[in-house]
């Protein structure tokens, strides 16, 4: 899993409040997720392969699955499925509905999130929460958020 604290790239673009980034990266360029306080770099644009996903540690110690459609957009949910309370859908495959939904099916139990509104297409009464997105433009990490900046990454639950 990839965490906040390892990240190493950068890049430009702005994120939208709806979990998805547009734009297009760079082998140099940065995803970053809003957080509570502020946009955190989260992993490299080129750990991002079109229809799959990684796992991410966010600071406060949650899961984020971050992925890129075949579009070159970025969005990010919460890696738990709440079918089996795993973290998973990072290993998820990434979709569209007829109407152009863009979607990220468990690996579990297929069920089908809209990684817009985190909605599941499968069970109304069931939801994930979205990550809201982008391509950063910040500088590399520094400071007590990023120490040691040694590539490791730490298990989250």
């Amino acid at each position: 899993m990839t965490t906040a604290a390892t990240s190493t790239a950068s890049a430009s673009a702005s994120g939208t409040g709806t979990g998805t980034g547009t734009g297009t990266g760079t082998g140099t360029d940065r995803v970053e997720l809003r957080t509570g306080t502020g946009w955190t770099p989260v992993c490299d644009w080129a750990a991002l392969v079109p229809g799959r996903g990684v796992a991410v540690l966010l600071p406060d110690g949650r899961q984020a699955a971050v992925f890129r459609d075949h579009r070159g957009r970025v969005h990010a949910v919460a890696n738990r499925d709440p079918f089996t309370g795993a973290y998973v859908l990072s290993r998820g495959l990434l979709g569209s509905t007829p109407d152009g939904r863009v979607y990220v099916a468990s690996p579990l139990l297929k069920q089908r999130f809209d990684l817009l509104t985190g909605a599941c297409l499968d069970d109304d009464t069931v939801r994930i929460p979205v990550h809201p997105a982008r391509i950063g433009s910040a500088q590399p990490p520094t400071g007590p958020a990023f120490p040691g900046r040694s590539g490791t990454s730490r298990d989250g639950g």
